[in-house]
């Protein structure tokens, strides 16, 4: 069972939340996807998603093909709690401009939740695995880019926002991110 670990509300009613526990488990109109270029969800985040979603989300993600890195595509969630499962792709470490295309991948998928009138959403720890963005450094980016993207649209669809995260140094460093980022606000 997830367990939420820290949670704010934004003056607009809009909250940020950080869960200790299974993306796949989590009971949100669309779970985010840490994916590659290509789309191909073999290991890692995206091998569990499928597995424990089906096939049809690397059949759908098949005919989508390619997504640039910074930007993401959606597909169903299917046999998940999640109707629908936002495949961003995050940069690989030492690719250049990396914290720019962190940003621009979490915004891409806050993006496509909002045209799809999804109210809410929740991340991994995208780029902080196997392309090996430093996890601290990945926590302050994807915290601060979501704060300043329902900042930016309190009206928005998106109301709720948790990063779902299962291993006790990534989730330690998301809550210390999160600590840090409410006592500067």
């Amino acid at each position: 069972m997830n367990t939420v670990r820290r949670e704010t509300p934004l003056p607009s009613g809009q909250w940020i939340r950080i869960v200790e526990g299974d993306l796949t488990q989590e009971a949100v109109d669309a779970i985010v996807n840490a994916a590659n270029e290509r789309l191909q969800h073999g290991g890692g985040v995206a091998g569990v998603i499928v597995r424990k979603g089906g096939r049809v989300i690397q059949e759908e993600s098949n005919r989508i093909g390619y997504v640039p890195t910074g930007s993401a595509a959606i597909t169903t969630g299917g046999a998940l709690p999640a109707r629908h499962v936002i495949h961003a792709v995050g940069p690989i470490w030492g690719s250049g401009d990396e914290d720019n295309k962190l940003i621009s991948a979490i915004r891409s998928s806050l993006l496509l939740a909002e045209q799809h009138g999804l109210s809410s959403i929740s991340f991994p720890a995208i780029s902080s695995g196997i392309f090996g963005f430093p996890k601290d450094r990945c926590a302050r980016l994807l915290l601060e880019s979501t704060r300043d993207f329902l900042t930016d649209n309190p009206s928005s669809h998106v109301r709720e926002v948790r990063f779902c995260l299962f291993d006790s140094p990534t989730l330690d460093e998301f809550i210390t991110a999160f600590d840090k980022l409410a006592q500067s606000s």
